[in-house]
């Protein structure tokens, strides 16, 4: 067991330090052609900060472990939301753009009840829900495109490298990603069967958490800075990219089964996105004393799932 747990471990920095290089080297390779920043933003930077969880859903299902794939997804979306704000939120109040509040967070709410929609009426996530689900991604790159969304994905100013270091940092990221994710898949399917425990706990707790860790490290960071306009956007961002673009292409890479405590996996996740909705329309941020509720909320949803 000792073993599965560091080689997890190992797997989960290799995947976060996988996703930094290559986030890194390919901002870089836009850079010198002079590509938008926006554009950078919306493809290179938004798709490599959920590498994590990207990564780890293709290759969970390409080893039969579905479970791991919709758990890490839709556990990811729970740790953002509960643990990332509500820690941020305790360190600075978090302020709601406007777009935010009328827009992407009710967006989340529809994206999440239409994949539980999908797990009930099919009992699985079929190539033609994915389909939907990346139309839906394609969609939403669009209003941001049109939005001019600069603060969803940040990038950072004046990246500029050598050729030679570009290729070396994209190289040696896509391979700790690759890498990093199959350590992580198995070393979590074992830990699972040792401990007697299903893919889909092991999903939603340690995997999840783990590939959340860019998110989380990015917002404190944030937070301390004060620049908290960005964080929020940042976070449900993350969100619809995670149910779009990692759950459509997983899916579409092989059809997953879709078990019914998934379907109050994502009922939980509709309610704590409702909640952080009712705040930021109440409010208009989201105090310490709201960071402090959701990291209770956290706390019990740990609870259940044990």
């Amino acid at each position: 067991m000792l073993i599965n747990i560091l080689l997890l471990i190992v797997g989960l920095f290799l995947l976060i330090r996988g996703a930094n290089a290559f986030v890194d080297g390919a901002t870089a390779l836009a850079h010198r052609f002079n590509i938008p920043e926006i554009i950078i933003g919306l493809t290179v930077v938004a798709m490599g900060t959920s590498a994590p969880e990207a990564a780890v859903s293709i290759t969970s299902v390409l080893h039969g472990a579905n479970g791991v794939a919709i758990g890490n997804a839709l556990g990811s979306n729970i740790v953002n939301i509960l643990l990332v704000l509500g820690v941020s939120a305790l360190i600075t109040p978090l302020r709601f753009q406007k777009e935010t509040i009328r827009y992407e967070i009710p967006f989340v709410i529809f994206i999440t009840i239409m994949l539980m929609w999908f797990g009930v009426q099919y009992g699985a996530i079929t190539r033609f829900a994915a389909g939907i689900l990346l139309l839906f991604f394609c969609v939403f790159l669009g209003y941001l495109v049109f939005a001019d969304k600069k603060e969803f994905f940040q990038t950072e100013e004046g990246q500029f490298m050598s050729s030679g270091k570009i290729i070396l940092f994209l190289v040696l990221g896509l391979i700790a990603l690759v890498w990093g994710s199959d350590l992580t898949v198995k070393s979590a399917t074992n830990l699972a069967t040792l401990l007697h425990v299903p893919n889909r706990i092991i999903g939603l707790t340690l995997v999840a958490f783990g590939t959340s860790l860019p998110e989380l490290v990015t917002c404190v960071a944030a937070a301390r800075k004060k620049r908290t306009g960005l964080i929020v956007g940042n976070i449900i961002g993350s969100n619809i990219f995670n149910i779009l673009f990692v759950l459509g292409v997983a899916s579409m890479v092989q059809q997953m089964h879709f078990e019914y405590a998934f379907v109050i996996d994502a009922a939980i996740s509709v309610m704590i996105t409702i909640m952080l909705w009712l705040f930021a329309i109440h409010a208009q941020n989201l105090s310490k004393r709201a960071g402090v509720l959701f990291l209770l909320c956290y706390a019990g949803y740990l609870m259940y799932l044990i």
